[in-house]
């Protein structure tokens, strides 16, 4: 018995003595990455944004502060500068809804002055389906608590209230009160028949709106209402029917994604390399560089290169990594990064600086 005590005394010390070494290493080499992306021109971690996907609008800004001083005009112009061009009509929405989910007052004064502005009626059926989701909170069913589900659903169906009535104030050629109704439909568990009749009256009212695709291909995953096979078959149909620059042709992406992050046990250096993902980023490659070539501040191409930078790190195709990573680095609230939760710099920062030194070691070579 006493030389058992040496041994596992040795063991230990030899245990911690491994751990500080693989420590040390990996610092070493995080400091060799973080000075190849220096040499790139990629900012230090600590000065990344991680709740915004590109720099911020000024316009936006100004017209968020107004509202918040209680200016609900500067809202209602803003929403109605948009026109009929839906995605953008759908934007503006969504950020006036964000913020009518911290404080409506702004908000009640708009529909107490016009009840039946479909504007604010949009805004408002959104803001409610925005507050429901944060009572909810962002954690798996099993790590929310029963009086958060309550609230959730008491006021999601409210916010189903809300939606038909905007629904029926927007009018027969209007989207976006149908595509709010999206996350509704996954809150409350839409059956697939019940789904496909909201989809039917998003589509033919705009059959191309990324935002709308890319909401519904949520509701067609394994983790709300379908399967992988489902979510594909959305995402390959909603691709095909795009036109160039329409960036559609990302939705077969997120279905990939949205597999592997499902699978713990998927070897992700062999999964992405699989030639068919290979061929949906490089389609997706040349739908972003037409839909930049025609408007370079189009605000749906920032998550696009988000999720292509990711592909093509793992995909070892590295040139054409950093090329996109260079193209959104300062702004990194976008997926898949934004999947990690408060880990999602770290798993942003290694996969742009290890493309950085991968880059430069092969320019050297040359």
């Amino acid at each position: 018995m006493d030389r058992v005590i040496p041994i596992v005394g040795i063991l230990i010390a030899v245990w911690f003595g491994y751990r500080r070494w693989r420590s040390s290493t990996e610092r070493v080499r995080d400091r060799d990455l973080a000075k190849a992306a220096a040499q790139l021109g990629f900012l230090p971690a600590e000065q990344l944004d991680t709740e915004r996907s590109a720099a911020p609008d000024p316009r936006v800004e100004v017209v968020l502060e107004a509202v918040r001083a209680g200016n609900w005009q500067a809202g209602a112009a803003y929403l109605a500068e948009a026109g009929r061009d839906w995605q953008e009509r759908d934007r503006r929405s969504s950020l006036l809804a964000g913020e009518a989910a911290k404080d409506d007052s702004w908000l009640l004064a708009w529909r107490t002055a016009h009840p039946q502005d479909p504007g604010a009626a949009l805004v408002h059926a959104e803001s409610l389906i925005d507050l429901a989701w944060e009572i909810r909170g962002s954690q798996t069913a099993r790590h929310t608590t029963e009086e958060q589900f309550a609230g959730f659903h008491r006021v999601l169906e409210q916010a189903h209230g809300a939606c038909k009535e905007a629904q029926t104030l927007g009018g027969d050629d209007d989207p976006c009160p149908y595509i709010v109704e999206i996350p509704l439909a996954m809150g409350l568990g839409y059956p697939h028949a019940a789904f496909e009749a909201l989809w039917a009256e998003i589509d033919k009212r705009d059959p191309y709106h990324l935002a709308a695709h890319t909401a519904a291909l949520q509701y067609w995953c394994a983790k709300w209402g379908g399967s992988h096979e489902l979510a594909l078959s959305f995402a390959q149909a909603g691709a095909a029917k795009g036109a160039p620059g329409g960036l559609l042709s990302v939705l077969p992406l997120y279905a990939y994604f949205e597999y592997e992050i499902a699978h713990d046990d998927l070897d992700q250096d062999e999964y992405y390399k699989r030639p068919e993902i290979v061929a949906a980023v490089d389609a997706a490659l040349a739908d972003v560089a037409m839909a930049a070539a025609t408007n370079p501040h189009d605000p749906r191409i920032p998550p696009v290169r988000h999720i292509l930078a990711s592909l093509l790190f793992w995909q070892d195709r590295y040139e054409a990594a950093v090329e996109q990573f260079r193209l959104v680095d300062g702004y990194i609230g976008a997926e898949p990064w934004s999947y990690a939760g408060s880990d999602h710099a770290e798993n942003y920062v290694r996969a742009r600086d290890y493309s950085a030194a991968q880059v430069l070691q092969s320019r050297g070579a040359r």
